[in-house]
């Protein structure tokens, strides 16, 4: 399996575009995105947990319930949510892209993201779908990724190629994700595309499988987004034999598909808001792989050890505290921590408590782009890992005048 470029458009017959139609002010910025496949693919999704969903959710929930698709549309700078008519709205979006591209609009996935609670007005995205669809190409991606970018400060894709009954199959991702990023899916949007051929029930088991150890493992700032899913393509133009059952092939499609993801979750957490640092949780040696899921989730989304990442502070009380209150069954008294990143490793924590170390040593590991918490619960095999970023005083500036 190897890393390739092209993201959602590096499968075979994908094309994607994206440009600015209008809803956002700044004419610099693309607002619309649209992933296209020429044969029609099985398809799958996972959606947010907040009650509050945004109308494209339900509208793609809906289109989906045929688990097949032809094409992803996307808006940004609105979130089209909690609008009277949300769906109305959402709805004609998949009418009009159906209607320039000669396919269903049942067919079509439509998501939305920026600003809640505010009217998304369809006339900047009705004139904006023919220039759009002109706009495909099989070197599109990035134009797509662009499209579906808010607070984004870079654009998120990757492809990996690898292989399957001795065909060669990739599957491509674009994303987005900057803040309302908080573990319980979806709290971001994410599109991925494959062209290996899978039945839409394994295509949809893979997904929620790796989604519980990829993007579930995701936290920026503890917030649970409205309107943001995960959903994947599969057009089976790589000619493999279909996977239709769990067996060696669709374990090779897992560890592909979990090469996107990992890269993927990777890029959100490091370009949350206001980071500077990615900051990534690796816990070992648990009882059980929930135990090694709850204590990685409670250390990255903790806003104190978040705080002392940002201050370079070797705080690692911060990190024992909210093993603490994770509400996982541990034994406080077998936990050891360690820091780690380009700049080296460090010990700070055995069986529990404190040990001796060089605070500027660990200020200079912790003064890294990327930081590694090691934690060993010394209680069993099983491990996890989880993603965050440092809490800074410019994540409150931008969420301070977000919407005006």
């Amino acid at each position: 399996m190897n890393f390739t470029e092209g993201g959602v458009c590096a499968p075979k017959g994908f094309k994607a575009g994206g440009i600015h139609c209008g809803i956002r002010k700044n004419k610099e910025k693309k607002d619309l995105a649209l992933i296209y496949s020429e044969k029609k693919a099985a398809a799958a999704a996972v959606y947010t947990q907040n009650l509050v969903k945004g109308a494209p959710l339900l509208v793609t929930q809906k289109n989906l319930e045929i688990p097949y698709a032809h094409a992803i549309i996307c808006n940004s700078g609105n979130a089209n949510t909690c609008n009277a008519n949300g769906k109305e709205v959402a709805w004609e979006m998949c009418r009009l892209t159906a209607e320039k591209l000669g396919i269903l609009p049942t067919d079509v996935i439509v998501a939305s993201t920026g600003v809640i609670g505010q009217p998304l007005n369809i006339e900047p995205i009705k004139n904006g779908i023919g220039p759009l669809v002109e706009s495909l190409s099989y070197n599109g991606s990035g134009a797509a990724c662009e499209g579906i970018m808010t607070t984004d400060t870079v654009k998120k894709e990757v492809a990996v190629r690898f292989t399957i009954d001795g065909k060669t199959c990739t599957i491509g991702g674009i994303a987005k994700g900057s803040g309302m990023i908080h573990p319980n899916m979806a709290t971001m949007l994410v599109f991925l595309t494959t062209d290996a051929a899978i039945t839409p029930r394994m295509l949809a088991k893979a997904l929620k499988e790796d989604t519980d150890d990829s993007f579930n493992m995701i936290s920026v700032d503890g917030d649970t987004s409205t309107n943001d899913m995960v959903c994947i393509l599969a057009n089976g133009l790589a000619g493999n034999t279909p996977i239709e059952t769990e067996g060696k092939a669709y374990e090779d499609f897992k560890k592909a598909l979990s090469m996107v993801t990992t890269v993927l979750c990777r890029k959100i957490a490091k370009d949350g808001e206001g980071a500077t640092k990615l900051i990534e949780c690796a816990v070992l040696g648990a009882s059980d792989r929930a135990t090694a899921k709850q204590v990685a989730k409670s250390v990255i989304c903790s806003s104190l050890v978040k705080a002392a990442m940002f201050g370079a502070d070797a705080n690692w009380g911060r990190i024992l505290c909210a093993i603490g209150y994770s509400g996982a069954d541990v034994d406080v008294t077998k936990i050891d921590v360690s820091f780690k990143s380009s700049a080296g490793e460090i010990a700070v924590c055995r069986q529990g408590c404190g040990v001796d170390f060089s605070e500027e040593i660990a200020k200079e590991i912790l003064l890294k782009d990327e930081i590694t918490i090691l934690v060993n619960l010394n209680a069993g095999s099983e491990k996890a890992v989880a993603w965050g970023c440092d809490l800074t005083y410019e994540y409150v500036r931008i969420n301070g005048d977000y919407r005006t």
